[in-house]
């Protein structure tokens, strides 16, 4: 299938190196800048542009990886003149009929994962969540996700909502936490590595048993003595002080409602 990407970051590289991989022809890509637009078609094939006009109108498909705020000013310079082809973005939070009246056959094809520049993943395993206005885009949009994810599920727009909030809190801010953590290591002459065995464990844990009954430390049984003297170490920095006191909190309630 001859594929366009508009927007070239970190999802769209490596869903273009899948879609590669897959057989799938990238015909072109589109960036704001075209040295972002060059660095992606040496990976994953097709002729760089920076000039929305140039774009292609041979493609059977055109996958917008851009940022929630840029689609509402690309969209209408994509679809116009292309009304019969299949759109689709790949955003967690933006609903399916951001395509409404600029185009017949659009759709969303959104892989659920953290995408960091120079690190590949592997596409097979990535939970992909599809959508489609007609069974013209459904056809296209299930095509290409099926030839590079094993796990493919339709989902409307209002419950994708919902999942992104869900990785929100499962990835970014569990990611964050290791920042915080790390943050405060450093300024003792610690390593994060320190902290892979317990980070590990806890992982291994969520994969057999639900998060909920995974969970440890002080906050659990609410140990007033270790919260305020840990809420106290933070006192130099109020951000990570209310984390800490909200999270906690949190926590306990969580446990409460549990027992």
């Amino acid at each position: 299938m001859k594929i366009v990407f508009i927007g070239a970051g970190k999802l769209a590289v490596n869903l273009g190196r899948a879609l590669l991989q897959a057989g799938h022809d990238v015909v072109q890509v589109y960036s704001r800048t075209i040295e972002a637009a060059s660095e992606m078609a040496a990976v994953v094939g097709g002729s760089p542009t920076s000039d929305i006009t140039t774009l292609s109108n041979e493609a059977d498909a055109y996958i917008i990886a851009v940022s929630d705020a840029a689609m509402p000013d690309l969209i209408p310079q994509l679809c116009k003149g292309r009304e019969q082809k299949v759109f689709m973005h790949t955003a967690g939070s933006m609903p399916m009929d951001v395509f409404s009246g600029m185009a017949l056959h659009y759709g969303v094809f959104y892989p659920m994962q953290s995408f960091s520049k120079g690190r590949e993943v592997d596409f097979n395993t990535i939970p992909c969540f599809i959508e489609a206005n007609d069974d013209c885009a459904m056809r296209i949009i299930g095509e290409l996700a099926g030839s590079v994810s094993s796990k493919v599920t339709e989902l409307s727009s209002e419950d994708r909502k919902y999942l992104h909030l869900a990785a929100v809190f499962a990835c970014n801010f569990v990611n964050h936490c290791y920042a915080i953590s790390a943050d405060i290591l450093a300024e003792h002459g610690l390593s994060f590595d320190v902290m892979y065995p317990l980070i590990d464990e806890t992982v291994r844990k969520v994969h057999q048993m639900e998060p909920a009954k995974a969970q440890t430390g002080p906050a659990v049984r609410y140990d007033g003595n270790v919260i305020r003297n840990q809420s106290m170490l933070l006192r130099g920095n109020p951000l990570v002080k209310d984390i800490y006191e909200r999270m906690s909190m949190s926590i306990h309630r969580k446990a409460e409602r549990n027992d």
